[in-house]
């Protein structure tokens, strides 16, 4: 049995382990946290490249490249993770999230209907897939990466003022100290709740990634929608009690758990026993595997 392996430098209460069969090959999928530690994360892709039963490798927790306004941004700190693996395939998940994300706004519209929606990305210019899906669907935006990433009331409401920041401002952020930019390990679990709540007022859907959109989540969000991935059965629960209409997770649940795109783009590479996969590759295998979004409705339906 094949294992795909993805190493976070989050929380380790995160973990997670699931066997599936696909296409009719057997795989375990593990997620393992190393609580913000880099160099615990190093030892550990070392080890499981030496292990011939580990197909692939994810990186979670942290990007190895940012797909934005038509470029590619590699991040500093995440290639040194990727560097210690010598034989196996290692994936962020970037390029499927680039992929699916789209995808799902798109197969979701005659549902959702995002025309005129309004919508908070906690951050954008790593879901860039995302956020022009959402633009070209016609919902009204709010881009929150400077509000929320910096903490400046500064709201980016256009494609085009998203793709100005990410040109400006990703060649410079990519090489920073990676834990000055996300929170890692126990900052995580950190809940900050001041002025930036108002975004979530206004808002019908929070989207992001969902570490973000926990950290500033106001104790109620009545009747919102949270577009997101990578969410634990603990994770759905809270947002059940905090009065949100619907959670729709990019990716199929898991053992009561949406595993992360750098999983699931692992699972892919181990799948077709190659490495790298293009954009065409990962369609083809969405297709194949029938993979679509978890939409949860808390009325009780899913």
């Amino acid at each position: 049995m094949k294992r795909v392996v993805s190493v976070s430098i989050g929380s380790s209460k995160r973990n997670a382990s699931a066997e599936v069969e696909l296409l009719g090959e057997k795989f375990v999928l593990e997620r393992v946290g190393t609580d913000g530690s880099f160099e615990k994360a190093i030892e550990l892709i070392k080890q499981l490249d030496a292990d011939p039963e580990v197909a692939a490798i994810g990186l979670g927790g942290i990007d190895l490249y940012l797909y934005a306004a038509g470029r590619r941004y590699t991040i500093r700190d995440a290639l040194k993770l990727a560097a210690a693996a010598k034989q196996t395939p290692v994936v962020d998940g970037s390029g499927l999230k680039h992929t699916l994300e789209r995808k799902v706004v798109a197969d979701l519209d005659g549902e959702i209907g995002w025309k005129g929606r309004k919508v908070v990305m906690t951050s954008a210019v790593d879901r860039f897939g995302m956020a022009e899906a959402l633009w070209e669907h016609g919902a009204e935006m709010v881009f929150g990466d400077i509000i929320f990433g910096l903490g400046l009331p500064i709201p980016i409401r256009t494609l085009r003022g998203l793709r100005l920041l990410a040109r400006a401002l990703l060649p410079v952020f990519t090489k920073l100290p990676f834990t000055w930019l996300y929170p890692t390990g126990e900052k995580q679990e950190k809940q900050i709740q001041d002025w930036r709540r108002k975004y979530y007022d206004w808002a019908d859907v929070v989207a992001g990634d969902f570490l973000y959109i926990k950290r500033f989540m106001p104790d109620q969000i009545p009747g919102k929608i949270v577009l997101t991935n990578t969410t634990t059965s603990a994770d759905v629960e809270m947002l059940r009690e905090r009065g949100a209409a619907m959670l729709i997770t990019t990716t199929p649940r898991l053992n009561g758990r949406s595993f992360g795109t750098n999983v699931m783009e692992a699972l892919f590479v181990a799948l077709a026993g190659r490495f790298p996969l293009s954009e065409r590759d990962y369609l083809e295998y969405i297709d194949k595997l029938g993979l679509g979004p978890n939409v949860t409705r808390f009325d009780g339906q899913s």
